[in-house]
């Protein structure tokens, strides 16, 4: 009598997967189906010295007619690039940024008065020591119509700081996670997953508009902090 109650049982069991088969309901574990879980966020973070400057530079030309604005534009824009390869900046560190051609009104009236052309130059130097020496260069190549738009310190190569800013946000992640299983008192299992949060790059130091005048443009790199974040999600034991 006892067993085609057994057998009943079986081909029940066996009809209840098979009807989980065909929703689509993937196979889970306990862990898995109950949810529980612990995430904590880690952040790292290191300091190191900039070892590249990028630099901005402009010219900025006027004329009665867009033509002879831009003919004199071209030619103190080009005395400038050969003045930065002369410094030993690379082709490869050498970018036109900007180069626009725009009407001048004249305010009583409202009609064109002339055309204002810009043409820009982002140069990247790998010696911050030089940097001073070739923006006084520049004033003096360009003249009056120089102008430096933007001046920015970074880290060429930070992967090394990265890494160690990441093992320091895992390592605090995992203590915080113990820190909270312990206040409830509950068992830390398994590490589920590890993820790196997206942060912004380290901001840069950078001035803006300025005009390079003086015989001596002193610059300071200073530090920059990078920073890593990291969230990492444990199983809590039953």
């Amino acid at each position: 009598m006892k067993r085609p109650l057994a057998t009943a049982a079986i081909l029940a069991l066996g009809a209840l997967v098979v009807t989980a088969c065909s929703r689509g309901v993937p196979p889970t574990s306990v862990g898995e189906a109950s949810g529980l879980g612990i995430t904590a966020r880690g952040q790292g973070s290191i300091t190191g010295a900039p070892d590249t400057v990028t630099v901005v530079l402009g010219v900025q030309t006027q004329g009665p007619s867009a033509k002879g604005a831009l003919d004199a534009n071209t030619q103190q824009a080009t005395a400038l690039i050969d003045m930065l390869k002369r410094r030993g900046v690379a082709e490869a560190d050498l970018q036109t940024s900007q180069l626009s051609v725009n009407p001048s009104y004249n305010p009583a009236n409202g009609r064109i008065s002339g055309y204002e052309v810009t043409n820009q130059v982002t140069a990247t130097l790998h010696n911050i020591a030089a940097a001073g020496g070739i923006i006084d260069a520049a004033a003096d190549v360009a003249g009056d119509a120089v102008r430096v738009q933007q001046l920015s310190f970074s880290i060429d190569d930070d992967s090394a700081m990265r890494a160690t800013a990441r093992a320091a946000a895992v390592r605090q992640a995992q203590t915080q996670a113990r820190q909270m299983a312990d206040a409830a008192g509950v068992h830390l299992g398994r590490i589920r997953s590890i993820s790196e949060v997206s942060t912004p790059p380290p901001g840069p130091m950078s001035r803006q508009s300025m005009d390079a005048a003086g015989a001596a443009v002193p610059l300071q790199p200073g530090t920059q902090k990078l920073t890593v974040s990291v969230d990492v999600v444990y199983d809590i034991d039953q």
